[in-house]
């Protein structure tokens, strides 16, 4: 089977060197180069490196739906012919035109039990949300947003303390070892096409910085999903703390919320008489590094607030 493959960030990469192995991979579409570091230099994205390393030729629209590069591109697909695009986390929208011109249409790997969790982050959200399993959903692609026919799941259980770059790696993994049975049950026809049920879905919206700050009167839980899913982040002596990992604390404390109640483990007072362990952090000019060796070069107090 004659495929492209539609995919940018790091997550598409293991799909697409499945197929390199296993099905005729004819172009590769990716976001175009961006500006990263002190210099500015322009980057590749981890599918363009994963493309160029297997010798497939590499197609960087800024557009596949306006202008006369989206019409190029569209004409490059009817040269083709390809029978069938894979999509994953490309990071465009694909128009009716290029929808409809595969033998087998386009399909999607997309990072959640669809229809629970449409959109563009639905890794973080299931961390924040408390969910204990995820999956991938292989769909067929239509015009709205996540909303195809549903050829394949697969669910995982989400692990207690996981971070989402952590789930992330496995749902990778797991969207790679599914694609090659999806394209060969659409091949001989003997995949079920499952419509979606539009009263069950929910939307994972894009994330924003100011999801990651901690707002200590709020459950230590709270928090800690935040954390896992996001990183977190807080002040400390008026400088910014990351935090990238956090473990639920037993301890029990009068006091007031943001307060460090052990200096030596780094557990702080959070709302609803909970308490919060910072495991892995990260002070405004300095390195990432497990609270153990932070404490090394930083004294904290008992009686510390943090957040100022």
């Amino acid at each position: 089977m004659k495929i492209v493959f539609m995919g940018t960030p790091d997550f598409a990469v293991p799909c697409l060197k499945k197929l390199a192995v296993e099905m005729e991979v004819a172009a590769v579409f990716t976001q175009p180069d961006k500006p990263n570091g002190r210099k500015m230099k322009l980057q590749f994205s981890p599918v363009k490196k994963t493309a160029i390393e297997n010798g497939i030729s590499v197609y960087q629209p800024a557009s596949l739906r306006k202008g006369e590069e989206a019409e190029e591109c569209l004409q490059k697909l009817k040269r083709i012919q390809p029978d069938c695009i894979v999509v994953a986390a490309y990071g465009q929208i694909l128009p009716k035109e290029i929808l409809e011109l595969p033998k087998y249409g386009c399909i999607n790997i997309h990072a959640s039990l669809l229809p629970k969790y449409r959109g563009a982050a639905p890794i973080q959200h299931c961390i924040l949300n408390g969910e204990s399993e995820t999956g991938i959903t292989v769909m067929q692609m239509a015009e709205g947003l996540d909303t195809g026919d549903m050829l394949m799941k697969r669910s995982i259980p989400i692990h207690e303390n996981e971070t989402a770059d952590e789930l992330h790696d496995r749902l990778a993994q797991l969207g790679a070892e599914m694609i090659v049975p999806v394209l060969e049950a659409l091949q001989n026809g003997t995949v079920t096409p499952e419509k979606q049920n539009d009263a069950d879905s929910c939307y994972a919206s894009m994330i924003k910085k100011e999801m990651s700050a901690l707002d200590f009167t709020k459950p230590a839980l709270e928090l800690h999903r935040i954390i896992c899913a996001l990183t977190g982040f807080t002040k400390l002596n008026g400088k910014r703390l990351k935090i990238h990992r956090s473990l639920l604390s037993d301890m029990k404390s009068d006091a007031p919320c943001g307060t460090i109640i052990d200096a030596k483990n780094f557990i702080i007072q959070c709302g609803e008489q909970t308490a919060l362990q910072f495991t892995e952090v990260q002070l405004e000019g300095s390195k990432r590094m497990p609270v153990k060796e932070f404490l090394k070069g930083k004294k904290l107090e008992t009686g510390q607030i943090l957040g100022e």
